[in-house]
């Protein structure tokens, strides 16, 4: 005589504790739920900044991009028809557009090399040990902190032809016998604003490399030394490849930023004299101050699409191989 055996039904324990026939494991369900209150949370408090964002930043960059292929002009805002690329062909068709492509090389090759060496050398300065260090550093670092229109309007006294002090000194030390029109005169407007700039920007190369400078092991030259290693070949074979990372994003940011800095060259020359010190984004603002907002989004975007392939280059030409230490 056979017993017929009941089948029972068991349940598996999951991670989260014991769990009911059928059921999902209580544990699992409370951290669910947890994970669900603490994104509700996190979402309502980044809601404000983002709608802040979309609202100031998103909406303006969508609004003004649109206006580059429509009739938008402030003399007749009856008309806002659309025109496709009209605008980009009337930018390209200036005659000023040549001399603007071409200083806004000058600024921005001229202002980065001269900013990256001096700022170089400042922060192997003041990463040595010395009485005064930290004054040197904040008389260093003073002048980021200033407005770049109002650093314009300071060198443009300063370069003033009658009574500025840079005629006045160089007259003392016997360089000229003269005073010099340098922002009138088309030959150093040019000069004055990038002596500028550089005096400005140098601070930026100077706090970063100094920050990357300090993470260097003293290792690293202690044993370079050790090897009998001179001061160049200690610079270029550990200083320099260690903060390679900073300072190709370094130089990668200062570019944008020096490309899209107006403040400076409308302080002390306003884009003068003959277009001589105009760059493309102080020449998009004299487009707008003209009324004529369809060619300057135009030119807005132009600006935009050249910033974003120069750092997708650069980035990609200044990677490191996978593997390889510099």
């Amino acid at each position: 005589m056979s017993v017929a055996s009941t089948p029972t039904k068991t349940s598996t324990p999951g991670r989260g504790g014991a769990t009911r026939a059928g059921g999902a494991p209580r544990g699992g369900r409370r951290k669910r739920e947890f994970t669900t209150r603490r994104g509700a949370l996190i979402a309502a408090f980044m809601a404000p900044a983002a709608v802040f964002v979309a609202v100031f930043t998103y909406y303006p960059m969508i609004a003004g991009g649109q206006m580059a292929f429509r009739n938008w002009k402030l003399t007749d805002l009856t008309d806002t028809s659309w025109v496709g690329l009209k605008n980009f062909a009337d930018v390209f068709a200036d005659p000023a557009w040549g001399t603007v492509l071409g200083n806004t090389a000058v600024w921005v090759v001229g202002s980065i090399v001269p900013q990256l060496v001096i700022g170089f050398a400042l922060a192997l300065w003041l990463r040595r040990r010395f009485r005064f260090r930290g004054l040197y550093q904040a008389l260093i670092f003073f002048p980021w902190a200033i407005s770049g229109f109002l650093i314009g309007i300071l060198f443009r006294w300063m370069f003033n032809s009658e009574f500025g002090v840079v005629n006045d000194l160089l007259q003392k030390a016997g360089l000229i016998d003269e005073p010099i029109a340098w922002l009138a005169d088309p030959d150093t407007a040019m000069v004055a604003v990038l002596i500028a700039n550089i005096w400005y920007g140098v601070t930026f190369f100077t706090i970063m490399i100094l920050a990357a400078l300090q993470s260097i092991p003293d290792e690293l030259y202690e044993a370079a030394a050790l090897d009998g290693a001179g001061k160049a070949r200690t610079l270029f074979r550990i200083t320099i490849p260690y903060i390679r990372t900073t300072l190709v994003l370094t130089v990668l940011l200062r570019v944008i930023w020096i490309f899209n800095f107006p403040d400076l060259i409308f302080g002390m020359t306003g884009g003068g004299p003959n277009d001589e010190t105009h760059i493309v984004t102080t020449w998009m603002i004299q487009i707008t101050q003209q009324g004529d907002y369809g060619r300057a989004s135009a030119l807005g975007l132009l600006v935009v699409g050249a910033l974003l392939m120069f750092a997708v280059f650069f980035l990609l030409a200044t990677r490191e191989k996978k593997g390889v230490r510099p």
